[in-house]
C-alpha cells in the first residue's frame, strides 16, 4: 500500500477525534456530581479521578510499546507474531490491573498523605476509586488495545472504542447521579461499568486475531527473547514519560515561587501545551504506525518517506495551532479565567505559548517515529539529556528573569529533544537497513 497524504489523514483524523472526547467525559463528571448542593462531592471526584488518572498514566508505556512492535511485526508479514503481541499485551493489562486492586490500601495511604484534603472529601474519594480500582484490569487492557488497533492502521476502531467507552460512561452517569440520586459512588459505577463495556468492545473489535492459533501459542507467547525485547521497550518508555512529567510537575512548582497569581497563570497556559499534545497525537500515532511497519520491511526509504509525511501535517497544525493562540490567546485566557490578576499575568507570558507548538513539534512528532522504530533507548536517553538541560537552564534563567526564565527553560527541553532525537535519526535508519539485510545493528 502506498505512503501518501491521504493514509496518513485516514490514521490520524480518527485519532484526533477520539481524543477530543476525553477532555469531554470530565466536563460532563464534573458537571453532574456539580448539580450536587454541595463543594464535597465534586472535590471527592476531582481528587479520586486526579489519583487513578496518574497512576494508570504509568502504564501508558503498554499503549506505545505494543504499536511499535505490533506495527513492526505487521510489515514482516508475521502475523502470529501479531496475535501473539496482543495476549500479551492484555495479560500486562490485566495483570497490571490485578496489582494495584491488591494494592489499594498502600495506593490510597500515600495518595492522601501526598494529598491531603478534608476528612469528608478523603470519605468520598476513597468511596469513588475504592468503585473504579475494580476496572482498573480493563482500563490498563485497553491500553494494549488500543496500541494494536494503531499498530494495524485502524484508527476509526480506537475512535468506535473511545466514543463508546464515553458515552456509556455520560450515560450512565446523568442515570446514576441525576436519575437515582447516588451521587458520588454512581460517578464512580458509571466509570466502572464503561471501562469494563470498552474492554469487551476492544475484544470485538480484535477477533481477528483470535481467530488465529498464535494468540493462544503460549510457547510463542511467553518466548523468553520477545518478552525480553517488549520488557525492554517499555521500561525504556516508561523511563522516558517519568522524566517527561517530571519536567512538567517541576513546572508548576517551580511557578509557585513568584505566588498564587503567576502558578495560576501558568496553568491556565499549560493547558494550551497539553491541547496541543492532544492534537498532534493523532498525527504522531500515524508516525507510530507507518514508521514501524516501514521498518519491519527494512524498507528505509518508506521509513523516511513515513516520518516525512506524518511530520509535514504536524507542522501544518501547529502553526494553525500558534495563530489561534496569537488571535485568541486573549479571549481564552479571559473564559478560563475570571481573576484580573491572573488574566493580565496569562497575557504579559502568552508569547511563550505561542511559540510552544512551533518549538515542541519536533520532539512530539520524533517521538512518534522512533517509537515506530522501537527506538526507545534513544527516546530514554535524549529525554534525559533533555531534562538535565531543562533544570538547568532553570537554575540560571530563573534567578534572572523570574518566571520567564522557566518558561524559557521548558523550550529549551523542547528544542534539545527535538535536535538530540532528529540527531539520532540517521542510526534509526541504519537499523531500518539492517533489518532489511538481517544483521545486527550498530
Amino acid at each position: 500500500m502506498p505512503l501518501t497524504h491521504r493514509r496518513v489523514l485516514k490514521i490520524a483524523l480518527p485519532i484526533m477525534l477520539a481524543t477530543v472526547t476525553v477532555p469531554i467525559l470530565g466536563v460532563v463528571d464534573t458537571g453532574v456530581v456539580g448539580q450536587i448542593p454541595e463543594p464535597e462531592p465534586i472535590a471527592a471526584v476531582g481528587v479520586g479521578a486526579i489519583i487513578l488518572t496518574a497512576i494508570y498514566w504509568v502504564f501508558g508505556f503498554l499503549r506505545m510499546g505494543t504499536t511499535g512492535l505490533t506495527s513492526q511485526a505487521a510489515g514482516q508479514g508475521n502475523d502470529a507474531e501479531v496475535a501473539a503481541l496482543l495476549t500479551r499485551a492484555l495479560m500486562i493489562g490485566l495483570a497490571g490491573g490485578l496489582a494495584l486492586i491488591v494494592l489499594q490500601p498502600l495506593i490510597y495511604r500515600a495518595a492522601f498523605a501526598l494529598s491531603p484534603a478534608s476528612d469528608e472529601v478523603e470519605t468520598l474519594a476513597r468511596s469513588y476509586m475504592q468503585i473504579r480500582i475494580w476496572s482498573a484490569p480493563a482500563a490498563i487492557a485497553v491500553y494494549g488495545i488500543t496500541g494494536w488497533l494503531i499498530a494495524q492502521e485502524r484508527s476509526r476502531a480506537v475512535l468506535a472504542l473511545q466514543l463508546w467507552m464515553n458515552g456509556v460512561n455520560i450515560g450512565l452517569d446523568f442515570l446514576f447521579v441525576l436519575g437515582f440520586g447516588w451521587g458520588v459512588d454512581g460517578v464512580a459505577l458509571a466509570t466502572f461499568l464503561a471501562e469494563w463495556s470498552g474492554f469487551a468492545m476492544g475484544l470485538w473489535l480484535c477477533r481477528a486475531a483470535f481467530g488465529h492459533p498464535s494468540w493462544r501459542d503460549w510457547a510463542r507467547v511467553f518466548d523468553r527473547v520477545r518478552l525480553r525485547r517488549m520488557a525492554v521497550v517499555n521500561s525504556d518508555i516508561l523511563i522516558r514519560s517519568m522524566l517527561l512529567q517530571a519536567v512538567f510537575v517541576s513546572f508548576l512548582l517551580f511557578g509557585g515561587r513568584f505566588g498564587d497569581t503567576t502558578l495560576a497563570a501558568n496553568q491556565v497556559l499549560l493547558q494550551f501545551v497539553y491541547v496541543t499534545g492532544y492534537a498532534l497525537d493523532g498525527f504522531a500515532f500515524a508516525a507510530e504506525a507507518l514508521v514501524g511497519r516501514a521498518f519491519g520491511q527494512g524498507a528505509v526509504a518508506r521509513v523516511r518517506r513515513a516520518a516525512l509525511l506524518t511530520s509535514f501535517w504536524g507542522l501544518v497544525l501547529v502553526v494553525v495551532l500558534a495563530l489561534v493562540f496569537w488571535v485568541a490567546g486573549p479571549i481564552i485566557i479571559d473564559t478560563m479565567a475570571r481573576d484580573e490578576g491572573v488574566r493580565a499575568a496569562a497575557r504579559s507570558f502568552l508569547p511563550w505559548m505561542v511559540l510552544a507548538p512551533l518549538t515542541g513539534v519536533a520532539s512530539w512528532m520524533l517521538d512518534g517515529v522512533f517509537i515506530g522504530a522501537t527506538r526507545t533507548g534513544d527516546m530514554r536517553n535524549m529525554m534525559a539529556i533533555s531534562t538535565a538541560l531543562y533544570f538547568s537552564a532553570v537554575l540560571a534563567l530563573m534567578p534572572v528573569i523570574g518566571n520567564h526564565g522557566l518558561w524559557l527553560a521548558l523550550h529549551i527541553s523542547f528544542v534539545t529533544r527535538g535536535l538530540t532525537l532528529l540527531a539520532r535519526y540517521p542510526a534509526l535508519e541504519r537499523a531500518a537497513r539492517a533489518e532489511a539485510v538481517g544483521s545486527p545493528t550498530s
